[in-house]
């Protein structure tokens, strides 16, 4: 049954081959469910996602309640059922750590109109504690506050773009959109983008907002729909906030009202 699982896979699209079977099981008539739990094959489902279940029209027990858990289960958890090659969670620790994602504030719906127009983000160097992160930022997001965007009727995060270069340069030579009077000396971080996308969902503010800057993984972007879930940035934040999620609307609280300025998540509940 190992070998039959593990041969099983499929291709989409000419992509890369990958396994479609999380388990294999075998039915066989037996009518003393309570004592087979004791057996090896029984025991070995949980350990490796392989076994076998009695089943007879007065024995259905243990399969009902195994079917239930399959149906209930959410996308990681049901994962979490497949045997994982060695190596898979430090493999996918460095993917939710990767902060590839700047997601910056605006002073104002003009900003936002250059910024568009023109495909380009730009922002003080200042505000950038480390300036080794700029080499690993692959895309670039805007918040609009509900302080400065609430006549425009759009909130949160709807655009993104990736990036296609940036640069240091001194604001007066950012030419797309005048320098306040006293910075055009200063220095500021550019980035091209190569396009501007408008999310089908906003990540709404959720109450909280953005001072200056947040990074994050693309990964958790995509999946966010508050920004308070930017902050997520565990394989163990996920999986609670995924299997929450799948039973109401799920809350992130941070230790502060700005989601940059926050230094831990508090807690991860459903929102009653």
């Amino acid at each position: 049954m190992h070998r039959y699982r593990d041969a099983i896979v499929y291709s989409e699209g000419g992509q890369e081959l990958e396994r479609s079977m999380f388990g294999a099981y075998v039915l066989f008539p037996y009518h003393d469910e309570q004592n087979y739990q004791e057996h090896k094959f029984y025991k070995s489902i949980e350990m490796v996602n392989v076994g076998a279940f009695p089943f007879l029209p007065n024995a259905t027990e243990l399969m009902n309640k195994f079917l239930e858990e399959i149906i209930m289960d959410s996308p990681e958890k049901a994962y979490e059922r497949s045997t994982r090659p060695r190596g898979t969670q430090g493999y996918y620790k460095n993917k939710l750590a990767g902060k590839n994602v700047l997601v910056g504030s605006l002073r104002e719906v003009a900003q936002l109109e250059s910024s568009l127009k023109y495909k380009y983000y730009h922002l003080p160097l200042e505000n950038i504690s480390d300036h080794k992160i700029l080499t690993q930022i692959e895309y670039v997001a805007v918040y609009q506050s509900k302080g400065k965007f609430a006549d425009t009727g759009e909130t949160g995060i709807h655009y993104v773009g990736k990036v296609k270069d940036w640069k240091v340069l001194r604001r007066g030579e950012i030419k797309e959109r005048p320098a306040r009077k006293g910075t055009e000396n200063q220095l500021y971080v550019k980035f091209t983008i190569e396009e501007w996308t408008k999310r089908p969902e906003p990540i709404v503010s959720g109450g909280l907002g953005i001072y200056r800057l947040l990074y994050t993984s693309k990964y958790i972007f995509d999946r966010a729909t508050e920004i308070a879930e930017l902050r997520l940035e565990t394989e163990e934040q996920l999986r609670e906030w995924r299997e929450k999620r799948r039973l109401g609307t799920v809350k992130v609280e941070l230790d502060h009202t700005q989601v940059d300025l926050a230094q831990q998540v508090r807690d991860i509940r459903l929102d009653e």
